[in-house]
C-alpha cells in the first residue's frame, strides 16, 4: 500500500492477495453493487466459479457524497436470486445504507452475506484502511 495525497493507493496484486487470504463463504451467485462494486464483485465471482449478476443502486456521487436521503434502486439483479446464498459486493461502505437497501431488496429468501474492500460489512478485505482510495481500475 503506497499513499499520494492523503489517499491510499491499492494494487491489483493487493487486492488479489487479500482476497485469496479471506475466508470467504460458500455461495450460489455473487450481486454486485453497480458502480463502485463491479470490479471487486467480478475478481470474486472469478474466485469462487459462480455466476455474477449486477445491482445498480444510485446513492452516492463521484465526490463520496450522498445524493439524496436514501439510495435508489437503478437495475434490478437479472437472476432470480430466491432461495440462493448471496455475496452482496460493493467497494467501499461509509454508512451502510447502500448494503442495507440493497440486502433489503433481495427479499427473506435469499441468505446474504456482504462483501466490501473497506468500510462496513460482514467481510472487509481491508479493515485498517480508513482513508479515501485510489482503486487500481480507477479513472485518472
Amino acid at each position: 500500500m503506497t499513499t499520494a495525497t492523503a489517499k491510499v493507493t491499492l494494487t491489483f496484486a493487493e487486492i488479489s492477495e487479500r482476497l485469496h487470504a479471506a475466508d470467504l463463504p460458500e455461495v450460489d451467485v455473487v450481486v454486485g453493487i453497480a458502480r463502485g462494486g463491479l470490479v471487486p464483485a467480478s475478481l470474486v465471482a472469478h474466485q469462487l466459479r459462480v455466476p455474477l449478476t449486477v445491482m445498480r443502486v444510485n446513492y452516492r456521487d463521484d465526490d463520496n457524497k450522498p445524493r439524496g436521503d436514501e439510495p435508489r434502486l437503478l437495475l434490478p439483479p437479472d437472476l432470480d436470486l430466491s432461495g440462493k446464498r448471496v455475496l452482496l459486493v460493493d467497494d467501499v461502505s461509509v454508512s451502510g445504507a447502500t448494503l442495507r437497501f440493497a440486502a433489503g431488496l433481495l427479499g427473506d429468501t435469499a441468505h446474504v452475506t456482504t462483501l466490501t474492500l473497506k468500510g462496513e460489512a460482514d467481510i472487509v478485505l481491508f479493515p485498517e484502511v480508513r482513508a479515501c482510495v485510489n482503486w487500481p481500475w480507477s479513472l485518472p
